[in-house]
């Protein structure tokens, strides 16, 4: 079952993704020679004005694959053809579109569950107490950072265990600033002293759509700051999940929800998906070639120098990105195995 749901997760994430490529190739007016469900052998297909659209075998991902998109090919409707800024459009949809479906899910999430406020409990003892907060204080930003959902304030905690920060919570209206050095608690994880009680609030139309802007801005914040700790070298590859561990972790999810039925099985394969799709979102930003960002880069170094780089030499850096990408990629696979089976 983790299987199907992964491929299924897998498949909307990677639809999605190629389909904000494939509208604003069409809005452009790039000729987009085949857009793709699945991957493989052709099962259906069928051409309706200048692209064929296929129903593929596999059923992992899609393509949208646009006249001239690898080649320098000036002719009407190739990719190369278009202004420096349609072509950035096109590229940059994919990730974008990634986002828009992390917030549409959002909605959906918090439509059903409701949201939790930062609003905090203070445990006595604790520096939150010994600095004077008290229950019902709300938490507007920690470490600079404005807060508004509590996984937030989490987050932050378990990021930077043990460092001391500047907590700014509000009360009856007013401001008040003080700095924390957290403490240990019996098992060793430092503790700032408050906690949220598991209550999700429902509120109107707005409240939703404002609070499901914040549930899409913790996950972007929780990736980045995850590649972050990656670069900076407090994680290391085995840390790193890849295919098979997203996998296992989704039957895990499954495995968990199942006894409390489809309803809360298909929230929380949601809550993954968003996971998912704004982490392929911001890797496809990265300025890596063969993704996204790298060809983002190319572009963006065209329009400032009003020249483009030759396409034979972007092409061999692409090239060169992939391999790496790929090598990168079996590490990984081999990690993920020793860590789920070994």
């Amino acid at each position: 079952m983790s299987i199907i749901l992964a491929l299924l997760i897998f498949s909307i994430i990677v639809i999605v993704h190629e389909l904000g490529h494939f509208l604003l190739a069409k809005y452009n007016k790039i000729a987009v020679v085949e857009f793709s469900v699945g991957m493989g052998p052709r099962l259906l297909s069928g051409v309706w004005g200048e692209t064929r659209y296929s129903l593929k075998l596999f059923p992992i991902g899609g393509s949208c694959m646009m006249v001239g998109e690898d080649e320098d090919s000036k002719e009407e409707g190739a990719f190369g053809s278009k202004s420096v800024w349609a072509r950035i459009s096109v590229v940059a949809a994919g990730p974008v579109f990634n986002f828009l479906l992390a917030f549409v899910l959002s909605v959906i999430i918090v439509s059903n569950i409701g949201y939790s406020d930062t609003v905090v409990d203070v445990t006595p003892g604790y520096p939150a107490a010994e600095a004077g907060m008290q229950d019902g204080d709300k938490i507007i930003r920690m470490g600079g950072s404005r807060t508004y959902v509590y996984k937030e304030i989490s987050l932050y905690n378990s990021m930077y265990q043990g460092r001391a920060t500047e907590v700014t919570f509000q009360r009856n209206g007013e401001e008040h600033t003080v700095t924390l050095t957290p403490a240990a608690d019996e098992s060793g994880y430092y503790r700032y002293g408050f906690e949220k009680a598991n209550i999700r609030t429902k509120g109107n139309i707005l409240k939703t759509l404002g609070y499901s802007v914040a549930e899409l801005r913790y996950w972007l914040k929780a990736t980045v700051e995850s590649l972050l700790m990656l670069v900076r070298g407090r994680v290391g590859i085995d840390d790193v999940s890849g295919p098979v561990g997203i996998v296992n972790a989704i039957g895990e999810t499954y495995e968990e929800s199942r006894n409390d039925g489809w309803y809360y099985v298909i929230l929380n394969m949601i809550v993954m998906s968003i996971l998912l799709s704004v982490n392929l979102g911001v890797m496809n930003l990265l300025p890596i070639p063969a993704l996204d960002g790298g060809r983002l880069i190319f572009l963006l170094f065209e329009a400032i120098r009003g020249k483009a780089v030759p396409q034979e030499k972007e092409s061999m850096v692409h090239f060169l990105g992939f391999v790496v990408l790929m090598g990168l990629m079996v590490v990984v696979l081999f990690n993920d195995i020793k860590n789920v089976f070994l």
